[in-house]
């Protein structure tokens, strides 16, 4: 498996996805977008406007996939704009901040916007940004669980883009959630019909009693 950027629109490619990523603001989402892109975590913070637009791309079982990914603004006044993009998007990762209670508690609101101006059944993914704050933490990562097992999400991780924890397995596993999909209407199948992609939860480094990975 290989990253790289991807500036030229022209190259080959075997699957092009459209990710949109959504949360609060300063949640930590262009750190994310920017760390898939390039590798680097800057401390430079600045607000999206609006939408900003991102393509890279990535190997996965010998496949070359493109991932457009549009950072959202998370402000209310930015909302008219961002809902434009959910409809042409092929799936949505919904971010929050483990250290800001209140980013966890408005995920219920960025699943309904999802559901109401996205596709049908869009995968969505749900990550707990700033993990290397554990000593910080607000919000359990039982409670993430909790809610994406209720609402039906596709995965939980908690993700940290200064320390380089599971930024790429974020693109990844809905790189490979959306090939499977793919693959089934290939076959005339129902992607209501895919099964979560793993099930064993993935360990952190920085505290023995977090998890940073579950399906659902």
């Amino acid at each position: 498996m290989q990253f790289s950027s991807a500036k030229a629109e022209e190259e080959n490619f075997d699957y092009l996805f459209k990710i949109i990523l959504v949360g609060d603001s300063n949640v930590g989402k262009t750190c994310v977008v920017q760390h898939f892109r390039s590798g680097v975590y800057s401390e430079v913070r600045y607000s999206t406007i609006g939408v900003d637009f991102t393509v890279c791309s990535l190997h996965v079982d010998g496949k070359k996939v493109k991932m457009q990914v549009w950072d959202t603004a998370g402000q209310e006044r930015f909302r008219a704009i961002t809902h434009s993009y959910y409809r042409s998007a092929h799936a949505a990762i919904i971010a929050y901040d483990v250290t800001r209670r209140s980013t966890f508690e408005s995920v219920p609101q960025w699943i309904n916007e999802i559901e109401t101006y996205g596709a049908a059944n869009l995968p969505i993914m749900l990550i707990g940004n700033k993990s290397d704050l554990w000593g910080k933490r607000h919000v359990l990562f039982e409670d993430a669980c909790t809610l994406a097992e209720k609402h039906h999400l596709l995965a939980v991780l908690e993700t940290s883009a200064k320390e380089s924890k599971n930024i790429d397995n974020v693109f990844l596993l809905m790189a490979k959630e959306l090939m499977a999909r793919n693959r089934l209407h290939s076959y005339g199948e129902s992607a209501l019909s895919i099964l979560p992609l793993e099930s064993s939860p993935v360990l952190t480094a920085q505290g023995p009693s977090y998890k940073t990975y579950c399906s659902c």
